[in-house]
């Protein structure tokens, strides 16, 4: 078994300019958004970037799946969000962390159903329903995380056929 992939070997700047191209990616993303208070965003945004400079010909880089798939999250994060953390259910709950648990599952399980019926599986984008119901919804939220998808999916267009499938 080997440690380092033959590919890297025979032609090695592809790996570094696409690896330098990802950092500049989340470079940019982070500076627009507080790393330590949500870091499941950041995670989620994190993943998409791999999947955009590391396998930028899969289908879930496909700008439909990527920018539709964090939106289906975003979608599904915030009716998990307001159906069992703020409304009639939240207040009725007895134990705080299970109704907790309950409505971030839902959130993830409603987002993977919402992404396949609709084409556009992005699985990096479960983890936005479930940032949606730890932080609770916002604009800047919603706004940061659009303008992430969007701007990976500008990235991977404006990059092209330069882009090479790494994995």
């Amino acid at each position: 078994m080997e440690i380092v992939d033959k590919s890297f070997v025979r032609k090695p700047r592809s790996y570094i300019v696409q690896s330098l191209l990802a950092v500049i990616a989340v470079a940019i993303i982070l500076y627009f958004i507080e790393i330590l208070t949500h870091a499941v965003i950041i995670a989620a945004l994190g993943a998409s970037t791999f999947i955009v400079f590391a396998m930028p010909n899969s289908v879930t880089a496909q700008p439909r799946r990527l920018i539709g798939g964090h939106a289906v999250g975003l979608i599904c994060g915030t009716i998990c969000y307001y159906a069992f953390l703020t409304g009639y259910l939240g207040r009725l709950a007895l134990n705080w962390e299970l109704i907790t648990w309950l409505a971030c599952a839902l959130a993830v399980g409603l987002s993977i159903f919402v992404m396949t019926i609709t084409n556009t599986e992005h699985p990096p984008a479960s983890a936005t329903a479930l940032s949606v119901v730890i932080y609770g919804w916002s604009f800047k939220l919603t706004i940061f995380v659009l303008a992430g998808a969007i701007g990976l999916a500008i990235a991977r267009k404006l990059l092209g056929s330069r882009l090479k499938d790494l994995v």
